[in-house]
């Protein structure tokens, strides 16, 4: 009997085509008895069950803070971690922050420093800009 080898039907490309979510758990802080945190209690009764489905790669832990703000913080696999305070939001807006946190990377903001955004090796072909380029300015005298 022989053996047939099997054909590769994809190769790996050095990563392309996986996508790693950078958020590996979130913790919902709440208080019972504050009115701060009406919208993450509801928010925990109602979005949460449906949230942690679609995202079975992050985990989701639910604990109470008794007489403090509710929080949501955000911990990432890089070591980092980062708290939105959802103090007097409704449900929705406590989602949209939830969200924020899952499709952040964890790095800290930075600041572009520099005239340039975008660096290149090659320069323009249309070279650097200047103000001196081009038409001569307008002469104001009367």
């Amino acid at each position: 009997m022989t053996l047939k080898a099997l054909q590769a039907s994809s190769t790996s490309r050095n990563g392309v085509g996986t996508f790693i979510r950078q958020c590996k758990r979130l913790d919902f802080h709440y208080c019972d008895w504050a009115g701060s945190s009406r919208g993450m209690n509801l928010f925990l009764q109602h979005n949460l069950p449906r949230f942690a489905a679609s995202h079975p790669s992050i985990e989701i832990h639910v604990s109470p803070r008794p007489h403090r703000h509710p929080v949501i913080r955000g911990h990432f696999i890089n070591g980092t971690q980062h708290s939105i305070c959802v103090r007097n939001l409704e449900k929705g807006q406590v989602l949209q922050k939830a969200e924020i946190l899952r499709d952040m990377s964890g790095e800290k903001a930075r600041r572009v420093k520099g005239g340039r955004v975008v660096g290149s090796l090659n320069e323009g072909t249309r070279g650097v800009w200047s103000p001196f380029h081009g038409a001569k300015a307008p002469s104001f005298e009367g």
